[in-house]
């Protein structure tokens, strides 16, 4: 095969690859339950999905509560009871509640419980406050937890699927996390 022949195939091969990789997300049919890290869907029905510029003009007008998503191992305590333990270090966006494992598409009594009781007082109970859930680039943990959001009657949801990678790519600023207690 000649060079010119050979170029020709291996960039239609690699066309033929990058198509494939484009190809839209198709929606599940419920919450996403494995392989967490992967590309997501374009959008979220019943939820506004979000962009960086789009989240600044949000989080400057309507002052959401802005919810990251990111899993943490949970490990019992002393006193009976459980906390968090994050595998690294995490950095979300300023003015960020960390709400770990809460985007799994099966969640634990307790863990359903504690997503509950945590977006109750973070709203004031108010189903409609903006509520923007985030996590990574390609997670369904944000995408999860947006759609359970959705299902307990919250009118306001976001999702912001570029998550703290977006944000700080987009040279906007990122801080130290703690995981809200159970």
């Amino acid at each position: 095969m000649s060079l010119s022949r050979l170029s020709v195939a291996l960039l239609l091969s690699l066309g033929s690859t990058i198509a494939v990789a484009a190809e839209p997300v198709p929606l599940p049919d419920g919450y996403r339950l494995q392989h967490y890290r992967a590309p997501t869907p374009a959008k979220l029905p019943g939820a506004t999905v979000l962009d960086s510029q789009a989240l600044q003009a949000l989080i400057a007008i309507h002052h959401p509560l802005l919810l990251d998503v990111m899993a943490a191992n949970r490990v019992p305590d002393a006193a009976g009871g459980c906390r968090w333990v994050p595998a690294a270090p995490r950095r979300h966006l300023p003015g960020s509640v960390w709400l770990p494992n809460v985007g799994y598409g099966e969640l634990e009594p307790a863990i359903e419980q504690y997503f509950r009781r945590q977006l109750e007082r973070l709203s004031g109970g108010d189903l409609g406050r903006p509520l923007v859930f985030y996590c990574l680039r390609d997670c369904w943990m944000s995408w999860n937890a947006a759609r359970r959001a959705l299902s307990y009657g919250y009118q306001a949801v976001y999702w912001y699927p570029d998550g703290s990678d977006g944000w700080q790519e987009a040279g906007l600023p990122l801080i130290d996390a703690v995981p809200e207690p159970q």
